[in-house]
């Protein structure tokens, strides 16, 4: 199956429809005067079409077993037609589409099978997903560019002594998002030099600014207290939901000191400097933060 384990949890929502004809006006009022031989049509089929829900990743390989969290089935009567919408809901890392599918038309091969004895000419005509919310569907892009800057701080790294990773995995990682990223560097831990650099990329006015490294407890670990004061606002939603996503996948997230805020209109995100650490902290945020730009010029949440 597909990897999900990068994905976060969101409410999902899918509705799917189906369509079924029947060959006479007398099908239809054996169904509204509950004289089907094999029972009440449409609570029958309801229960079916819930064990049908259920059961979706143990008939198709690829589904991922989802804990469904609300099913409902509504039932239409138009002329010969009966129309059945299954609307499903979870709060999951993967959509519920496939299962809201799969609901529908489980009640309607049901219903054929229930009305096949007293009318051998009926249609299940359709089948199809009307809508789905919830996960990247209802990401918006943004109408301006946003760019970035991604700053590593570390002393090893500024002299040569290792390489860089959790900057360029940063850079790839917003790539995806559409944030280029215009501005790369290399600083030592020193928080002179952490918070003259990101005055410096504020003034130049880029949208996000990223340190990477020095988020830790050890004596050398200043990142925070280098970009706290600079600060016009803290943001700790984005900072909890980080820590979150991280302590989810590592019981050490929890000892990351990661700060994020806002510098006038630009986003400035401390991130640990393991390239884990790193990109586990994007995939936690991103693209949602990105909606902050649209709040910055005046949108509502």
């Amino acid at each position: 199956m597909v990897d999900i384990t990068d994905k976060k949890n969101s409410l999902r929502e899918a509705t799917a429809q189906a369509i079924i004809r029947v060959n006479s006006l007398k099908t239809i009022d054996a169904i509204k005067k509950n004289k089907v031989p094999k029972g009440n049509v449409f609570e029958i089929s309801r229960a079916a079409g819930l064990l049908g829900i259920k059961k979706t990743s143990e008939l198709l390989p690829d589904c991922h077993p989802i804990p469904i969290e609300y099913a409902n089935f509504d039932f239409k009567i138009k002329d010969l037609e009966i129309q059945i919408l299954c609307t499903i809901k979870t709060i999951y890392k993967t959509g519920v589409e496939v299962e809201a599918m799969h609901g529908a038309s489980i009640v309607s091969l049901n219903i054929y099978d229930m009305l096949k004895p007293i009318d051998k000419e009926i249609e299940i005509q359709q089948i199809k997903l009307i809508q789905k919310k919830g996960g990247k569907t209802d990401f918006h892009k943004l109408n301006s560019k946003v760019n970035a800057a991604v700053v590593v701080c570390s002393d090893s790294i500024s002299i040569g002594e290792n390489e860089d990773k959790a900057g360029k995995a940063i850079e790839k990682a917003l790539n995806k998002w559409d944030v280029k990223v215009d501005d790369y560097s290399v600083i030592p831990d020193n928080i002179e030099q952490i918070q003259k650099s990101l005055l410096s990329r504020q003034k130049r006015d880029f949208s996000i600014v990223i340190f990477t490294g020095g988020t830790g407890l050890s004596p050398r670990d200043v990142t925070p207290e280098a970009i706290k004061p600079l600060l016009d606002k803290n943001i700790p939603g984005i900072e909890e939901s980080m820590r979150s996503y991280g302590q989810n996948r590592t019981r050490y997230a929890m000892l990351s000191r990661s700060v994020v805020g806002i510098k006038k209109s630009t986003l400035v995100l401390a991130l640990p400097g393991s390239t884990k650490g790193a990109l586990e902290s994007i995939n936690a945020i991103f693209p949602e933060v990105l909606h902050l730009f649209d709040i910055l010029k005046g949108a509502k949440h």
